[in-house]
């Protein structure tokens, strides 16, 4: 069974804050929505090999569902992602299967 975190802020000490004291990054990401890169057809999942190149930087991810947002992973497993997303005021711990992202860019 893959990694799954809990979803939803975490404050303890007033500051947000992951699993083994992981912390969020200290100021918000960048203030623009980049390109989507093309996807490659009959790719079912992120590999996790190519995802963990954007360890502790911000990253735009784009979900199957249509949703995207900037995240800020810290931990990639073989089938899923952790780290911090920004829902527009504040970071928040978060995870994800790789087989739910679409796409992703980090900078």
């Amino acid at each position: 069974m893959a990694f799954m975190p809990p979803q939803g802020p975490f404050f303890p000490g007033g500051s947000p804050q992951g699993p083994s004291g992981t912390q969020a990054p200290t100021s918000p990401p960048p203030q623009f929505t980049p390109a989507m890169p093309q996807a490659q057809a009959g790719v079912f999942a992120v590999d996790p090999g190519a995802i963990s190149r954007c360890l502790f930087r911000n990253t735009y991810v784009w979900l199957n569902n249509g949703q995207q947002f900037w995240f800020f992973p810290v931990f990639v497993g073989r089938d899923s992602v952790a780290g911090f997303r920004w829902n527009g005021f504040f970071w928040m711990y978060f995870g994800v299967d790789l087989r739910q992202i679409a796409s992703f860019t980090c900078f």
